[in-house]
């Protein structure tokens, strides 16, 4: 009975076994890619990471940071919103800064009331001089004219500690430079602010208290290139190239604007910090039309590939 039960124990492992290969021995279909690698459409094709940016004739992304330090009281925008050059963006409490408005504004006042009461003396005087030259003493009369000249000065000192004041006052709110979208806000009510902007909670440096872009109908794109690959750029009148939107299979074609004739150290795009290496690179910017169906921001990464423009020669394409 023993050997038996052995023997029905054996033959279940060795069936159970023969199972198990067969089941694992299957061979499964690997998925589909998502998307496809991003490939080179030139033959020569030179490649480069980019990251979209808002359009600029010149420069960047606007980094707007406050001139004057202070405590957050209101923002007034949100991001994404469009706003108009002059619009006020950021509300610094200026409780400190309106009291010594309010001063000066009474000192101008006070300083006011002393030269009318200077000059009503001196017209007084003048006036009984006029009648009877005994009656005041020339030194008399020439020290209240001193008066009232020390008088209008004092008026003119004020006005000016007023008018500087007041336009000190004016820096408590952050306005927009020019026309353009809110791209991030990295301060909320409350938050202290400098001139070096605001400390970032996640970043441990200061960023900019507001990003703002443009809302044209272009977006734009800054390549940076290796210096050892600099020579093989084409002309610009004959420059092409592509980009190619990471997790799709979306490529989509980029018109030259210009390129910063200064090579300088290589910038990691993904933390935008210097790399720790001794590469250098040359900027070259491209723009794209902005399109409704895709959802494409500032600091976004792409692949992209530059090449030189097919040339028609004898009716065929041929490139050069």
């Amino acid at each position: 009975m023993r050997n038996k039960i052995i023997f029905i124990l054996a033959f279940a492992g060795l069936i159970a076994g023969l199972v198990s290969a067969y089941i694992y021995g299957i061979e499964k279909k690997p998925q589909p890619p998502a998307f496809n690698p991003a490939s080179n459409p030139y033959a020569h094709g030179i490649y480069a990471e980019g990251i979209i940016e808002s359009y600029q004739t010149t420069g960047t992304n606007i980094n707007i940071y406050p001139e004057v330090p202070g405590t957050i009281a209101r923002i007034l925008v949100s991001e994404g919103q469009v706003v108009k050059d002059g619009s006020p963006l950021v509300l610094i409490d200026d409780a400190v800064q309106r009291a010594t408005v309010e001063q000066q504004q009474a000192q101008v006042a006070f300083a006011v009331a002393s030269l009318k009461s200077a000059q009503d003396q001196l017209d007084k005087q003048r006036r009984s001089h006029e009648l009877e030259p005994r009656s005041v003493s020339q030194n008399d009369l020439d020290n209240a004219e001193n008066v009232v000249n020390v008088a209008k000065a004092n008026v003119e000192v004020m006005r000016k500690q007023y008018e500087l004041g007041q336009t000190l006052l004016s820096k408590y709110t952050i306005k927009s430079p020019t026309d353009g979208v809110i791209l991030s806000i990295n301060v909320a009510v409350g938050s202290y602010i400098s001139s070096q902007g605001a400390y970032g909670t996640y970043t441990g440096a200061f960023n900019p208290v507001i990003v703002m872009g443009t809302s044209q109908a272009y977006m734009g794109v800054r390549c940076y290139i290796d210096e050892i690959l600099i020579s093989r750029l084409p002309q610009p009148a004959r420059m092409d190239a592509r980009m190619s939107i990471r997790g799709t299979n979306i490529s989509i074609p980029l018109e030259y604007v210009r390129v910063q004739p200064y090579v300088s150290p290589k910038i990691e795009l993904s933390s935008q910090r210097a790399e720790r290496v001794d590469v250098r690179v040359l900027p070259v910017i491209f723009r794209f039309d902005r399109r409704k169906d895709l959802h494409l921001y500032p600091g976004q990464l792409v692949d992209v590939y530059i090449g030189e423009k097919e040339e028609a020669s004898g009716g065929t394409g041929t490139r050069k």
